[in-house]
């Protein structure tokens, strides 16, 4: 269980719809989120994702495509345990939005682990704003 959520931000100046229409692709992952890993393919399910990392293959599953704007997703890491990550692209006006991600610490996860996850939350969400803003 979770011990401590922070909410990490990014205004992007583009539609709630273009927004999730791109983050909402899990091929559209390795462009936005290099950290998470290198290249996705469907798993043999056909329902959830396989991401290469330096650690071994990880497994993702997203949330059904929705008009909310949920992007939220479990990660399966390499030893087996699932991680539920909330993210959401949020409507501001009708030509920007905010995305938001709730980086949670794991039981027994040292202050420099948080933050150096923290930073890289932040650096792929200002990558996403990067990309849809350039498209």
């Amino acid at each position: 269980m979770a011990t401590e959520t922070r909410h990490i931000s990014q205004w992007i100046d583009r539609s709630v719809g273009d927004v999730y229409a791109y983050a909402s692709d899990p091929a559209n992952i390795p462009k936005w989120a290099p950290g998470l890993g290198s290249s996705i393919e469907k798993a043999a399910d056909g329902s959830s994702w396989v991401v290469q990392t330096a650690d071994g293959p990880v497994g993702l599953k997203f949330a059904p495509r929705n008009e909310f704007g949920v992007l939220d997703h479990w990660v399966t890491v390499p030893s087996g345990g699932v991680v539920y990550i909330p993210l959401r692209v949020i409507a501001g006006g009708a030509a920007d939005c905010e995305v938001v991600f709730a980086l949670r610490r794991m039981p027994g996860m040292s202050d420099e682990d948080y933050e150096r996850d923290a930073a890289a939350v932040a650096a792929d969400l200002a990558r996403l704003k990067a990309v849809v803003e350039g498209r």
